[in-house]
């Protein structure tokens, strides 16, 4: 029979709706060169299907490794920065002691917890989006709290928690995760601390630079945290094809992800430009790859009218805290065009709607 668990669990929502233009998952929105995936391709052909892929990821650690500016000996690797977090939850504190999740967040992290059966102490942010420090200090006094989730920058809110405040939780024997998922996008970083401390660890991930398909995850921690956590890595869980692509990416393409980034990041500033001056748009600063924007009519309509409009974004408003909001991914330029004019038509054809009916 299966767990009673599940009946209190939500699956993770993910955005599936078709558009012409899609901006909803905050993916790199430039492809791999042509030149790159013809390198490629000649490295597939000689991969041997058949057999299973190193167990270690050996070559792909050396070359992160490089990347990252860390020992090969203080990196971890899942399939996608969900798995390290399933680790995580199972691997910190017992089953019994709680989980400090600031909300809204990655879903994830409360999904874990609640997979092993956890209680997850979901504290809602302050009206600035940063951490309720009188408020998560007494949740994690009260509930046993072992291990804590940070979102750095916070997705999908866009900026950065307290620094000061997730060192004070920690104060407190919490195990802290920080979860670096755009941390290319802002350049802010607990690296030094993680390496260091047998208390944090930080999570990256190739996903959000452009290899999204791939799901390699990292998890970067002190030696003997990262040893510890090897024990429940489940067997051969980064596939060959994805070794060999990211180790190829990584280092003949690292050119691409550096001049990708930057265009978004230049787009990202664009973007927030242009919703500022919208009348009725309330719009929050990012330091990711994405924007989060709310308007003066009910989240489900606007998203609907920017589908029919050929564009998807996030529709956030069943997250705690952000009713009314909606999330962008910041895309190439004509796509942010098209995204910012199908706005632009959604709200004036809301605003008239409105107005008829008054």
């Amino acid at each position: 029979m299966l767990s009673r668990r599940l009946k209190s669990l939500k699956a993770y929502k993910t955005e599936t709706t078709p558009a012409k233009i899609k901006l909803s998952s905050n993916e790199l929105p430039l492809d791999l060169p042509g030149e790159l995936k013809e390198k490629i391709s000649q490295e597939i052909k000689k991969i041997s299907f058949n057999r299973y892929p190193d167990p270690h990821s050996e070559e792909l650690k050396e070359v992160l490794s490089d990347f990252l500016g860390v020992p090969e000996r203080n990196i971890m690797l899942g399939n996608g920065s969900d798995e390290l977090i399933y680790y995580l939850s199972v691997a910190v504190g017992e089953l019994n002691e709680g989980v400090y999740i600031p909300i809204p967040t990655f879903p994830m992290y409360e999904i874990s917890a609640k997979v092993f059966g956890r209680p997850a102490v979901c504290v809602p942010l302050d009206k600035t989006f940063d951490i309720d420090l009188e408020g998560s200090l007494r949740a994690v006094k009260e509930n046993s709290v072992r291990l804590a989730y940070y979102s750095y920058p916070n997705n999908p809110t866009g900026n950065l928690f307290s620094r000061d405040k997730i060192l004070r939780i920690r104060e407190e024997g919490v195990f802290s995760v920080i979860d670096e998922a755009y941390y290319h996008y802002c350049g802010d970083t607990f690296l030094e601390e993680a390496l260091h401390r047998e208390d944090t660890v930080i999570l990256r991930t190739l996903s959000k630079i452009g290899l999204a398909s791939l799901r390699v995850g990292m998890l970067i921690g002190k030696e003997e945290v990262i040893s510890e956590l090897e024990k429940v890595r489940l067997p051969f869980n980064i596939t060959y094809p994805s070794q060999v692509i990211a180790r190829i990416v990584l280092t003949e393409g690292r050119y691409f992800i550096d001049s990708a980034v930057s265009k978004v990041i230049a787009e990202r500033e664009k973007v927030y430009r242009e919703l500022r001056e919208m009348d009725g748009v309330e719009v929050f600063p990012s330091r990711a790859n994405f924007i989060l924007f709310k308007t003066p009519f009910d989240a489900d309509r606007v998203h609907e009218e920017l589908v029919k409009r050929g564009v998807l974004i996030r529709n956030m408003s069943y997250l705690p805290g952000l009713e009314g909001c909606l999330r962008v991914s910041v895309g190439k330029p004509e796509e942010n065009d098209a995204f910012l004019e199908a706005l632009k038509e959604s709200i004036n054809y809301l605003t008239t709607r409105s107005e008829k009916s008054t």
